[in-house]
């Protein structure tokens, strides 16, 4: 899942997060050919563990925004079911490296790599699709200093825009998504 770090985060800047232990485990779960989705800061771990070093994103997007699925997306067995345009959750500055076999599957107006297919089983999102209440209360407690940091952005809510957003059209996304990805 996210987070304020980034894989370039070290031990020193958080205690409690260790860019290479994760990035080791997310190779040893592809190498197992097990299902793997890495949400934001976790979408970047997957590029970093197959070897493309994440990027900062064009634009910081924090709030509900649309994404658009590529060509690519429409001619996939989970997103062919998914609208060309769609709203998702954002809380992020940086987006995952992409290997030459990687497919970009959306894309957002701030941020060029939102969902990129990596192998029929290992997908990083850069938006979220499981943001709900109190996540956003969290996030909005713990990282809401960023709200304000960067209110002039173009791509940047309140918080109370946040809190008011009703989430389950996109949880709803997300249980298609897992509910297709296992079925293979």
């Amino acid at each position: 899942m996210g987070g304020p770090q980034s894989p370039a985060t070290t031990t020193e800047e958080c205690p409690h997060f260790f860019a290479e232990k994760e990035i080791q485990f997310i190779k040893t779960a592809i190498q197992a050919d097990i299902i793997v989705l890495g949400v934001c800061l976790g979408a970047q771990l997957i590029g970093e563990a197959l070897g493309m070093e994440f990027e900062h994103s064009p634009n910081r997007e924090i709030g509900v925004f649309d994404v658009e699925l590529t060509e690519k997306a429409a001619q996939d067995p989970i997103f062919s079911s998914f609208p060309k345009v769609f709203p998702v959750a954002h809380w992020h500055g940086d987006m995952p490296g992409v290997t030459d076999s990687a497919e970009i599957f959306a894309k957002s107006e701030g941020c060029p790599r939102q969902i990129v297919k990596y192998s029929p089983k290992v997908y990083g999102f850069q938006c979220h699709f499981e943001f709900d209440d109190a996540c956003v209360a969290a996030m909005s407690e713990n990282c809401g200093h960023e709200l304000k940091k960067y209110s002039e952005k173009p791509y940047i809510w309140t918080a109370e825009q946040l809190k008011n957003y009703n989430y389950n059209e996109i949880n709803a996304k997300l249980f298609t998504f897992l509910d297709k990805i296992t079925q293979k």
